[in-house]
């Protein structure tokens, strides 16, 4: 059966004033209490302990997913993940990327005195002490945001990494106005807020789309009758969308439509067969070359080998890599960028890491070496992500320029 509800109602009088909005929603035998929190805020992870000090709750619903709270729980799990393991199943750009939300968050907390998320530890906390279920009813953060990068036309990607970089390493301090926007949203949506104001693309994924989310897990996990009385802490931004969602019926089965807001698109069959386009078009071009002249195809094989081995090699020594890190990527990136099965920056990275193994003091301080643009490069673990992103770029910048000399030669005289 459809999952109807009424319209929000009267906040109940025993429940006590809080700093935080709140609005309240009855759907079949159960309430559902939203209350508006302000992710850098002492007075929101007051409000979430006198809440459940009422004892009015049977259950607590929080935004946050599985690996945020993981996070939360263990601070430093970010650095504990197997970095070879990372590279060879191509996350290096999301771990490098949740290591700057992370510094961002790290830097409001040392500047403020505020640990970002304090009402959701609070709300985890409590739970457990008053042994409640504890819901976490936010999608993942990584889903959303390979959603924000597949959802946004391509030529804003690379702003919007830029933006991300920009925002978390540029300032030795955050901004009042970074840390303000933090008290209506949350971290995805203060770093991201520049661009989601005026881009519907990037607004779904990072908040419409949440909020319609959230209201399917509440109707999935907290299902009419289940509970009596359930609070749902969730960031300020997002109490409007989520209580209007509430307010409308919810599909009978809300994990079909959750399924599908988890779904990330495939790429595209030309992108993924453009690698293998371009290691026959290379191919080719040698080819064509040596049946012109033996010199000529040998001046294209070695512009190849000089311009892909110079520029990932290079790129490797700005992240300052092992000295046989460059060696090792100078040479093999000519080689790799003919293969589509390996890049050059797995081989670097791993490269780096059997001659610079992390160290534990190097996995202990990540979040906070991570808070500076210099720790990138003091740290061992964030300097190998450093290090297969950068050859990485180096070695695709190097496919094009060396793939348009060796047309040039062949067709533009």
């Amino acid at each position: 059966m459809n999952h109807e509800a009424t319209s929000h109602e009267e906040i109940p009088a025993s429940l006590p004033t809080t700093s935080g909005p709140l609005k309240t929603f009855t759907v079949g035998e159960t309430r559902y209490t939203l209350l508006g929190t302000a992710h850098v805020s002492a007075e929101s992870a007051d409000d979430v302990r006198a809440l459940l000090a009422s004892e009015a709750f049977d259950a607590v619903a929080i935004e946050l997913c599985d690996a945020r709270h993981h996070s939360m729980s263990n601070p430093d799990a970010m650095g504990e993940q197997d970095l070879f393991q990372v590279f060879r199943e191509g996350k290096a750009g999301m771990v490098a990327a949740s290591l700057a939300l992370g510094a961002f968050q790290q830097r409001i907390a040392d500047q403020s005195g505020i640990q970002p998320g304090a009402e959701m530890r609070a709300a985890v906390e409590e739970a457990s002490r008053l042994e409640l279920p504890l819901m976490l009813v936010d999608r993942d953060v990584g889903i959303t945001l390979k959603r924000i990068y597949s959802n946004v036309p391509w030529w804003q990607r690379f702003s919007l990494f830029s933006g991300l970089i920009g925002s978390v390493l540029s300032r030795q301090d955050v901004s009042k106005e970074d840390i303000e926007k933090l008290k209506e949203g949350d971290m995805l949506e203060a770093t991201f807020s520049e661009f989601a104001a005026e881009s519907e693309a990037l607004y779904t994924p990072l908040i419409r789309e949440r909020d319609r989310y959230m209201a399917l897990r509440l109707a999935e996990e907290a299902p009419p009758g289940r509970y009596k009385h359930v609070l749902v802490v969730i960031g300020a931004g997002h109490l409007k969308g989520t209580g209007e969602h509430l307010e409308t019926p919810l599909p009978a089965e809300p994990k079909v439509e959750r399924e599908l807001l988890e779904a990330t698109p495939p790429p595209s069959k030309l992108w993924k067969a453009l690698p293998w386009l371009i290691t026959a078009l290379v191919l080719t071009g040698f080819a064509i070359g040596f049946s012109r002249n033996t010199d000529l195809g040998w001046q294209l094989v070695l512009e190849w080998f000089l311009i892909n081995g110079i520029l990932s090699g290079g790129a490797t020594i700005i992240a300052m890599a092992h000295p046989v890190t460059v060696i090792a990527t100078f040479f093999a990136a000519p080689l790799t960028s003919l293969n589509p099965t390996i890049g050059a920056g797995f081989v670097a990275a791993g490269v780096e890491l059997y001659m610079r193994k992390p160290k534990v003091r190097d996995f202990s301080s990540l979040r906070h070496d991570v808070t500076q643009l210099k720790g990138w490069w003091q740290n061992r673990v964030s300097r190998t992500l450093l290090v297969f992103i950068l050859a990485t770029l180096g070695s695709a910048v190097g496919t094009w320029v060396a793939g348009f000399r060796i047309a040039g030669a062949l067709f533009g005289g």
